[in-house]
């Protein structure tokens, strides 16, 4: 048995679920997910619990049911708690900017790039600690964009500049060898 698929997956107050064969929607205070999952994962709501089930232990099947809870379990928190990705812009005169709800990046080119947020999605920038906050209730849209504001201008080995997820850890080159130096 899978030891993530067997968790049920807890309803918080105020998000609603329906379960229609393998098809689910989830609506709650942040917005409203929904998706078609295999016919192979059996899912079913009982006590305020989502439980997911398989029906033999087929390797596809073993697959697919830890990753059914887990994408369950992310579409009930996103819509209740949301999910928050933040981003680190470094390097000299880099700056992002809010333009109404676009995004800025002054990132090195001899233009500012302008990301659009998709739908669901906003963003909130600290121009002190120039950080950006990429934050809605799809973990998959939040995630995507992202890894396409980072994919702008991603971290450099030499200096470390550029825009990279907060924490990440840059693996740094040395330079070239001084003049003098064989």
């Amino acid at each position: 048995m899978s030891r993530v698929g067997r968790l049920p997956v807890a309803i918080p107050g105020g998000v609603q679920i329906s379960i229609d064969g393998s098809h689910v929607k989830v609506k709650g205070p942040k917005g409203e997910l929904q998706r078609t999952f295999s016919p192979l994962i059996g899912l079913a709501l009982e006590n305020g619990q989502v439980t997911v089930t398989r029906k033999s232990d087929a390797p596809a099947e073993r697959a697919l049911h830890g990753t059914t809870r887990a994408v369950l379990a992310n579409m009930v928190h996103g819509v209740s708690t949301g999910f928050t990705t933040v981003l680190e812009v470094d390097g000299v005169g880099y700056r992002p900017e809010l333009s109404g709800r676009n995004l800025m990046l002054y990132v090195g080119y001899s233009h500012p790039v302008e990301v659009p947020p998709p739908a669901g999605i906003s963003f909130e920038v600290d121009q002190k600690t120039r950080q950006i906050k990429v934050m809605g209730y799809d973990k998959e849209v939040v995630g995507q964009t992202a890894a396409d504001i980072r994919k702008v201008r991603p971290p450099e080995p030499y200096h470390g500049k550029g825009i990279r997820y907060a924490g990440e850890r840059i693996r740094r080159k040395a330079g070239k060898a001084g003049k003098g130096a064989k």
